[in-house]
């Protein structure tokens, strides 16, 4: 990407994991998807926040029907379960099932096996520089969307 400044590499990158599925290929796809969501229950809990099909759409930058779907298939899929808690039985809000859980630690390992890939040849100094720079990178995206970090 010569000529690219830091910001287009940036969102080069974020295109290209985007849509790493191989063409055609629907079921990797799918399963993508399903880490998404998953993933992003996931975050809000961590952060104390109410997992609601709201807040997932917002979580991850979609409207609240797309949100919704994506909690169908991942609960239909057995990765989260939908409940009211007992302080508001209106509200719903998706939690992560074992299954859930087992799958995002398998989706975590992923991640990491392609990190070391990616970052062959680097040294631990440099990987450790990158994975510092990327974390300050998503407090300040956090801190300019009014989002708390996960």
């Amino acid at each position: 990407m010569s000529g690219a400044g830091p910001g287009q590499v940036l969102f080069a990158f974020v295109r290209h994991w985007s849509r790493r599925s191989p063409a055609g290929d629907h079921t990797v796809a799918e399963q993508g998807r399903l880490v998404l969501v998953t993933e992003a229950v996931h975050a809000l809990g961590r952060r104390g926040v109410a997992a609601t099909v709201n807040a997932v759409a917002d979580e991850i930058g979609i409207d609240q029907s797309g949100a919704s779907r994506l909690v169908k298939r991942a609960t239909e899929a057995g990765y989260l379960t939908m409940r009211a808690p007992e302080a508001d039985g209106r509200l719903r809000q998706a939690t992560l099932t074992a299954a859930g859980h087992t799958m995002l630690d398998q989706a975590h390992a992923w991640q990491e096996q392609m990190f070391d890939q990616l970052t062959e040849g680097w040294s631990d100094q440099r990987r450790r520089a990158f994975q510092e720079a990327m974390a300050d990178l998503m407090d300040r995206s956090y801190a300019l969307t009014g989002h708390r970090g996960s």
